[in-house]
């Protein structure tokens, strides 16, 4: 089945989206998401803006989906091109019936790549470069390890390249990885108690506001079941093994983790999902050439924290980008 046409998008002026067809699965029909940014055409004798032959392809994290306006213009604001994927299942992607974010192998999301990069119809002389977050982060990585000479350059913010429990993954993985083989939507406990969105609201700028869907973003984490886990699980390992990505690698972190056992203000300036000293460490095995950026008060998503760090976090990507993509 093709896709259809580009239409307008959710986010409103400047924003389009186009639906992928995949291969349907146990659920149904399965559907990928790709918004667009562009930037706008170049004045008259206007000097050419350093990102000109640049595309960006952003993909979100778990239990989330894109919606940051602000993120996609400063890249269309460089020049250049800018696309973000709803996976499978989440966001815009997600169809009545499935299971939000399920699936048993980050590999199956070779699939949704493939057909956004067909769609964003790269010519000759474009480079490409990835953005991810999260989960979405640690997706990425693991696909421009199998898909080498292909990207130009990977930005990670808050990349989930290790289990939080760092020290005894080894040991819950075959745990795991059999609960997921034989009870594959066994779901674990519920464990985020929704601080995480209430910092992210408390950080919000009011002079340019965020706007989410709860739906396809909701309070709480989406149910996580175990053959979901199981998959990241096997991801991990296979960044602990080392992933020798080629291209040139920026991790952005927050400076600081914190337990979200109780709402506190100190859950506006950390990263309370994700320990980022061994986000940290982790990076290092991605590949050759990583530059850690760790921003003092940012959250998870560095670029939806107060403003000083969101600003911070924005001129540490625009420094990197200017040495590595730009030049």
């Amino acid at each position: 089945m093709a896709a259809r046409a580009w239409a307008p998008d959710i986010l409103g002026e400047g924003f389009e989206q186009l639906e992928l067809p995949l291969a349907a699965d146990g659920e149904g029909d399965v559907v990928a998401t790709l918004v667009r940014h562009l930037p706008r055409r170049r004045r008259f004798l206007e000097r050419a803006r350093p990102l000109e032959d640049v595309d960006v392809l952003y993909v979100h994290g778990w239990s989330d989906y894109f919606f940051q306006r602000r993120l996609a213009r400063f890249w269309a604001d460089r020049g250049a091109r800018f696309f973000a994927l709803d996976l499978r299942k989440y966001g815009r992607s997600l169809r009545p019936g499935q299971t939000p974010g399920y699936t048993t192998d980050l590999d199956v999301y070779d699939e949704d790549i493939a057909a956004a990069l067909a769609a964003m119809q790269p010519s000759v002389g474009r480079r490409l470069v990835l953005l991810g977050h999260s989960t979405g982060g640690l997706t990425l990585s693991l696909w421009a390890a199998r898909h080498p000479d292909v990207a130009s350059a990977l930005i990670l913010n808050s990349p989930w390249l290790e289990f939080q429990l760092s020290g005894v993954r080894t040991a819950i993985a075959p745990v795991v990885q059999m609960q997921a083989r034989w009870r594959p939507m066994d779901a674990a406990p519920q464990v985020d108690l929704g601080y995480y969105s209430r910092a992210q609201r408390e950080a919000a700028d009011p002079d340019d506001p965020v706007e989410v869907n709860p739906l396809w973003r909701p309070e709480q984490t989406m149910t996580v079941h175990a053959g979901w886990l199981s998959a990241v699980l096997a991801g991990h390992a296979r960044v602990a093994a080392g992933l020798g990505i080629a291209a040139p690698v920026c991790v952005l972190l927050s400076a600081r983790s914190a337990p979200p056992t109780r709402w506190s203000d100190e859950l506006t300036r950390v990263d309370s999902v994700l320990v980022v000293d061994d986000i940290a460490r982790a990076s290092l095995r991605l590949g050759r050439s990583v530059t850690v950026e760790r921003i003092e008060g940012a959250l998870h998503d560095v670029f939806l924290s107060r403003r000083d760090a969101r600003e911070e976090a924005y001129a540490r990507m625009d420094r990197w980008v200017s040495g590595f993509v730009a030049g």
